[in-house]
């Protein structure tokens, strides 16, 4: 790994590699790539065609379909087994290429992600550097690169010269501020002081010490088991280096403090004010009895001489050695997902319950109708392809096509009109079964800039003075660096002040840097005078200023109060001296002019979308590195209820975690811990994250989301990827989910209980009649004209209620319905048979066997007409007088019923022309059928929460 590469003095790391700071030759470059091979991602191999395709017949319902064609096949009916297994091979044609098209549009994607390299290379070992840009790909350990605000970090590396680099690595750890880094001489291993207080030997400042290897600190930092500090400085015992100048810590968090450090839960200092939770002041945090929020992996992400491929130049300048490249760096071991088998999300559960229900009805059916036919009729194997074909009656032959049609037809809704990519076809389906989503709050709820909240002076009033000179020094401090190069606080403030600065001339500015904490901008004043304006936190503004007795403290309370109300806190203070006076980094006795306080921008329309996500059942939990204080500010800003703000600390608090709102200070490993507790407790979770450290959340929940601009690791684990990190998107993924289920529950809801009343009725006049109630080729003609009907299915419009609540098909309340709508149907066909056999011609009507057969195919069709019509849960679009796509397909079903038994092909099915008497006294009973199922639908309603 990159830490054990990067292990000792700058000098032994440049030596091990076989290096230096002129770096590498051509010809020592094009060696080593020859060795350690291109500086790219492991790539992740696309399943072919064949194995897609045998993929989706592990879907419980097509392989009893594909044994049930087999059966059939076996029996000699050869119809029906061409039938069942062209209806597999459709079902798997079409899920293998919605999986194919998501899978050719993350190749794009990853194509997307390229660039090049500022590297110093040379022809031979006696010219000198040249700086030039080469490929990513072509990086090499000992390659030496310069790096600018901006720049991606293209391979893990150690720091060799920095001067105010600051690092986003947000997508590494999680942590939502930028991140210090310098390049800071450690020692290859633990000294004699680590860890005790003691000096850590090869780092610049004595008394700074580190429980976990060593990094160094300002004086006074504390190491594991000090009590409070002599000092202003703090060191990272477990990763988490913030060197924030506005109170930011390494987790993200806002605060004030000095000498802090933190033991896993909140911190002390040498003023004597604390706060829970582990928050820390506008100094690094100081974590040194656990995990840092963000410092995923171990503790190498906080090392201040560290920098790790995936993360990016926040502002400042660098050179630095590249010690690890390709499959070496901690970026693609994230990147290598483990080989474990995914966990069945909701839709996976739901199909199994319900499908080994059907199974084992199927594969009781046969046997029993073989046996009562030999018992009651003496009939033998004649029976057994009416016995199958009586089992394939009962199946929802067509429940593979009708979904990977409305889940394929829903991802290309989405692809096309909001440039969503559905990964695998039944995360659509467990989309619109979620009923808790998990978010990160940078990015989503917020966006990842600051605004300016309030300008206060040092008695907590008001002043917009305050902020005007906190502008001044942004302006000048752009103006006069060496790189221009705005971080978030600098904008903010410039956004807020408006134009001001202009209006001095700017002599001198020294930029903020993570050592000082502090940045410093020079003016000119009156006639031979300057005025020093710096800016920073507050604790080290506080040091350079001429306080009066006890007012240093009192300004470090109110820094405090305003920290825990969730803002961030910076300080300005002035100073008006003679010109020439001295360097401005000197600068001292200030005069203390307030404090500027920071809050996260919005998201435009995160606001709206949690409104919209909870008007659709969805409970929006919060998990994020960040402070407590600042999370929950943010969420009551958005008018989400934030309840107790938790931080997970100790991984048997899951469950208790997972029941708040909010969860704060979370670790890779927390997410998926509250994931999986909230699976657990029954609920069907999403979670939307980009970065590494959400990869094993991603992994837990029953759908993972990712915007495009994700790390790779992050979009190939997800399930679903977005156009962009936005709630809105979300909902519209919910709504297309629910859609899709909608239509799925109204054909299993009508398939299974037309289905279960056919066989009871069929099941019945077997035994009754002195003939089959129906020839198997006629069942065979009657199932195909019915599935073709319910392939309108896929292109139905949900009611609204469908789309108000999670979509869950549950087995137990699902079957209940499917058996009592399926009595009910039972009991239309048995009177239709009464009718048949004694109201028309007297008991010697059923000796017409044709005749018999054209009534009840036709009766059965109108039935499932009607039952398409009334048990779906889709309606006419309002304002139109045109029927939807149910309803045509259930009057050409119907028309079908009528047409067909006259029709040469029904004298081909056996089938003969009906009376016209024979329409009316089974049309009385479609009508009260018709009656009965309102009726009893309503009922249903009724009792429905």
């Amino acid at each position: 790994m990159a830490s054990d590469a990067a292990a000792g003095t700058t000098l032994e790391v440049l030596r091990r590699l076989e290096s230096g700071p002129r770096g590498l030759t051509d010809a020592e470059a094009a060696a080593r790539l020859v060795t350690s091979g291109e500086n790219t991602l492991p790539e992740r191999r696309t399943p072919s065609w064949p194995r897609r395709c045998v993929r989706a017949l592990r879907d419980p319902f097509t392989a009893v379909l594909l044994c049930l064609g087999l059966v059939s096949a076996a029996v000699a009916s050869w119809g029906t087994a061409v039938v069942i297994l062209a209806l597999v091979a459709v079902s798997c044609v079409l899920r293998a290429s919605g999986e194919h098209r998501a899978d050719r549009s993350m190749a794009a994607l990853r194509e997307l992600v390229a660039g090049t390299a500022t590297v110093l290379r040379r022809d031979d070992a006696h010219e000198p550097p040249r700086a030039r840009e080469v490929p990513v790909g072509e990086l090499v350990p000992g390659d030496v690169l310069r790096l600018g605000p901006g720049d991606l970090i293209p391979a893990d590396v150690r720091l060799l010269r920095a001067q105010g680099l600051t690092v986003r690595q947000g997508a590494l750890t999680g942590e939502s501020a930028p991140v210090g880094k310098e390049a800071a001489e450690v020692p290859a291993g633990p000294g004699p002081g680590n860890g005790a207080g003691g000096d850590a030997p090869n780092t610049p400042w004595p008394g700074a010490a580190s429980a976990d290897g060593g990094f160094g600190a300002e004086p006074g930092a504390l190491s594991a088991g000090d009590g409070p500090g002599a000092g202003s400085g703090a060191t990272s015992a477990r990763g988490g280096f913030g060197a924030g100048r506005d109170g930011v810590s390494g987790g993200g968090g806002p605060g004030v403090g000095s000498g802090a450090a933190s033991a896993g839960g909140g911190f002390g200092n040498e003023l004597g004010f604390a706060a829970a939770g582990g928050r820390a002041g506008s100094v690094p945090t100081a974590s040194v009895a656990g995990e840092v929020p963000g410092a995923a992996g171990g503790t190498a992400f906080g090392a201040p001489h560290l920098c790790f491929q995936g993360s990016a130049v926040a502002s400042g300048t660098a050179t630095a050695v590249v010690i690890a490249t390709g499959d070496a760096t901690r970026f693609a071991a994230a990147h290598r997902t483990p080989d474990t088998p995914r966990e069945g999300g909701a839709f996976d559960r739901s199909v199994h319950g319900i499908s080994w229900v059907l199974i084992r009805f199927m594969l009781l059916t046969p046997p029993l109708v073989l046996m009562a036919n030999a018992a009651l009729r003496g009939r033998g194997l004649e029976t057994l392809p009416f016995a199958v074909a009586v089992a394939v009656g009962l199946t929802p032959e067509m429940l593979p096509v009708i979904v990977t049609t409305c889940l394929a037809r829903g991802a290309t809704l989405l692809a096309r009109t909001h440039g969503v990519i559905v990964k695998r076809l039944p995360a659509l389906h467990d989309l619109g079964a979620v009923d808790v989503l998990c978010v990160d709050k940078t990015g989503t709820l917020t966006q990842d800039r600051p605004v300016v909240e309030r300008s206060l002076d040092p008695d907590g009033r008001d002043d917009p003075e305050v902020l005007r000179w906190a502008a001044v020094g942004a302006w000048w401090t752009l103006q006069l660096a060496e790189l221009p190069a705005p971080d978030a606080l600098d904008e903010a403030l410039l956004e807020a002040a408006g134009p001001v600065g202009e209006e001095y001339d700017g002599m001198d500015a020294v930029p903020f840097d993570p050592v000082r904490r502090i940045s410093t901008a020079v003016v000119r004043g009156s006639l031979g005078r300057h005025t020093v304006v710096v800016t920073g936190a507050a604790e080290a503004v506080l040091e350079r200023c001429a306080t009066a007795p006890g007012a240093h403290d009192r300004l470090l309370a109110l820094a405090a109060r305003e920290a825990d109300a969730g803002l961030r806190v910076l300080a300005v203070a002035t100073v008006d001296r003679p010109a020439g006076a001295g360097a401005p980094a000197d600068a001292r006795g200030l005069a203390f002019q307030g404090l500027v306080t920071f809050r996260d921008a919005l998201a435009p329309t995160a606001a709206e979308a949690l409104r919209v996500l909870a008007d659709r059942g969805v409970t929006v939990k919060v998990l994020t590195g960040d402070h407590p204080a600042t999370a929950a500010r943010a969420c009551r800003e958005l008018g989400l209820d934030a309840g107790e703000v938790r931080t997970a600390a100790h991984p048997g608090d899951a469950g208790a975690v997972g029941a708040a709102t909010v969860v704060a200070r979370c670790t890779p490993e927390d997410k998926a811990r509250v994931v999986a507790a909230l699976r657990a407790a029954g609920h069907t979770v999403g979670f939307l994250g980009d970065g590494v450290n959400d990869v094993a959340a991603l992994r837990a929940a029953d759908v993972g989301l990712a915007p495009r601009s994700a790390v790779g690791v992050a979009r190939e684990s997800a399930d679903v990827v977005l156009a962009e990190k936005d709630l809105t998107a979300i909902g519209h993924v919910v709504t297309a989910g629910r859609h899709a289920s909608g239509n799925i529950a109204s054909y299993l809801r009508v398939t299974l209980s037309s289905n279960l009343g056919n066989v009871v009725a069929m099941l019945a006049a077997g035994l009754l009649l002195p003939f089959l109630p129906m020839l198997p080729a006629q069942v065979l003609a009657q199932n195909l004209c019915f599935d073709a009907a319910q392939l309108a299915y896929a292109h139905d419009s949900p009611g609204a209620a469908a789309l108000r609540g999670p979509a869950v098909l549950r087995p137990r309340s699902f079957l209940r319905f499917v058996t009592a709508f399926g009595l009910l149907n039972a009991v239309a066909d048995l009177a239709t048979f009464a009718i048949l056999a004694l109201a028309l011609n007297g008991p010697d009507a059923v000796d017409d066997e044709a005749v018999f057969h054209s009534a009840w195919f036709t009766e059965n069709l109108l039935t499932q007409a009607l039952v398409m019509l009334l048990l779906r849960t889709g309606r006419r679009r309002e304002g139109s007088r045109v029927p939807g796509p149910v309803g045509l397909a259930a009057a050409g079903l119907a028309a079908v019923g009528l047409l067909l038994p006259p029709s040469p092909l029904g004298g081909a099915l056996g089938m003969t022309v009906l009376p016209a008497a024979y329409y009316l006294l089974p049309g009385v009973v479609l009508g009260l059928y018709a009656l009965a199922l309102t009726a009893a639908r309503a009922r249903l309603r009724r009792r429905q929460p």
